[in-house]
């Protein structure tokens, strides 16, 4: 599933054009077709294609994974899930140059470019709102939020009494983090998936919170990770120090990376570098 960086690399690409696409702001619709009714989450196949044509785009912002774009009169909000991808193309040429048969929705702008979304596994959904806030209203506060201190970070940890990895990817404690960036993260604070979040001292809370943000920010600067058919473009699979390693040596220790389930996710850490002993308080 695309993480917060792969998504945040989407917006920006919709946002600056990519590949010679131009930027989708203040692109107008006009035309809408839907080929797989089960990606509308919200309202109704009809209502939604009555209402989107001479709508235009006029930003793209993230709210955790979900990608949130502010139309004239509402929002269109998308999120990816496993599998789903959101670019331009010229509206002539999609049985040219690629397979359309995983095109779930097709957005016709007035410039002759088309917003496709594409979803093979179908996993992916698209909600047409009016407001966003009942929508996000159980979401954790961004990674990057100015309010976001590490005393603020001590106390929530603390409030959960909950594993690290489960904690750190559960969205409504923090979000947009996922399986990649919560086993880096822990990794770089040296911190072992399993500890308990209350056992934290507030010098480890801060360490973690300043290690989500590196590994998100290094994500961000490499376009995100392409670690399948899922995501293409990045390059941060190349700098993993921890995930999809396993029996690699550890880069700070030497000793080979291992592999664990947490919560049925698959997590990988150093048991040399990340102890699950408490910490001091």
């Amino acid at each position: 599933m695309p993480e917060l960086p792969e998504v945040e690399t989407i917006r920006q690409r919709l946002i600056k054009g990519f590949d010679k696409s131009p930027s989708i702001l203040n692109q107008t619709i006009r035309q809408v077709s839907l080929f797989w009714p089960g990606t509308l989450a919200e309202p109704d196949p009809h209502t939604f294609s009555a209402f989107l044509p001479g709508q235009k785009i006029l930003a793209v912002d993230r709210r955790a994974k979900f990608l949130v774009l502010l139309l004239s009169d509402a929002y269109l909000v998308v999120h990816l899930r496993m599998s789903g991808d959101l670019y331009l193309e010229p509206q002539d040429s999609t049985t040219l140059y690629r397979d359309s048969k995983h095109d779930r929705l097709w957005l016709d702008f007035e410039s002759d470019w088309r917003l496709v979304f594409n979803d093979m596994r179908k996993f992916g959904r698209v909600w047409l709102l009016r407001d966003t806030k009942d929508l996000f209203a159980k979401l954790g506060p961004e990674p990057f939020d100015e309010q976001l201190t590490s005393d603020v970070f001590a106390e929530m940890l603390h409030q959960r009494s909950r594993q690290l990895k489960p904690l750190l990817i559960d969205q409504s404690f923090l979000a947009g983090i996922g399986n990649i960036y919560a086993d880096e993260a822990l990794f770089k604070a040296q911190l072992h998936p399993l500890r308990q979040s209350e056992s934290l001292t507030l010098s480890e809370a801060g360490s973690l919170l300043e290690s989500i943000r590196f590994v998100l920010t290094k994500g961000i600067d490499r376009k995100g990770a392409s670690i399948d058919w899922v995501y293409r473009g990045g390059d941060f699979q190349n700098y993993f120090q921890v995930y999809q390693q396993t029996g690699n040596p550890c880069p700070r220790c030497g000793h080979p990376i291992e592999k664990t389930k947490v919560g049925q996710r698959g997590t990988h850490f150093c048991p040399v570098c990340q102890k699950i002993e408490t910490g001091n308080s």
